[in-house]
């Protein structure tokens, strides 16, 4: 795995095999992150990781200049991958809790510009995902929730979806306030 753009570009970043992740792969990444771009500003933005995983996302805003981000991974190993990895990166803006994300978002009061959630494609409530996030009101009057997921679900009925981009069998589904 490896950092796309920003301060720590091309960057790489070694996942142990026993920690049997799916990384986000770097070419729905970079798609992801020339949408991103153009419709957001990092340094200016708060970001939070859902089912963090590897942390590649933080990684990538960190990279950026984003300088409030919030991973929430429950598994301990890839927690603690986490944490070792945003120390080796020097990357002290990433604040790592370590919960359930759907705990998470129950009792979350902070609000943010970005959230993003890949949570695994199988995942029994992969579904409720934007519902919760909307009914928690956890994004910004302007903000986007991104939903990576797989081919199998649709979330075009959704009342708050907005787009769908596909990267091969990487699936994101973008949300927002409707106006």
């Amino acid at each position: 795995m490896r950092i796309i753009g920003g301060t720590h570009k091309g960057r790489v970043i070694h996942v142990p095999s026993k920690l049997n992740l799916r990384p986000t792969t770097d070419l729905a990444r970079e798609g992801l992150f020339n949408i991103l771009l153009n419709r957001l500003d990092p340094e200016t933005i708060s970001f939070l990781d859902l089912f963090s995983g590897t942390g590649c996302m933080s990684y990538e805003m960190a990279s950026r200049g984003c300088s409030v981000i919030t991973c929430v991974e429950l598994n301990n190993q890839h927690a603690r991958f986490i944490k070792q990895s945003s120390e080796k990166l020097g990357f002290s803006n990433i604040q790592l809790i370590q919960t359930d994300a759907y705990k998470y978002l129950q009792r979350s009061k902070s609000k943010y510009d970005l959230i993003f959630a890949d949570p695994p494609y199988d995942h029994k409530q992969l579904t409720e995902l934007p519902g919760i996030v909307f009914d928690n009101e956890l994004l910004l009057p302007k903000g986007q929730f991104i939903l990576e997921h797989g081919k199998f679900n649709s979330f075009q009925n959704h009342p708050n979806f907005k787009e769908l981009r596909k990267y091969g069998a990487v699936h994101f589904s973008f949300f927002n306030y409707t106006s």
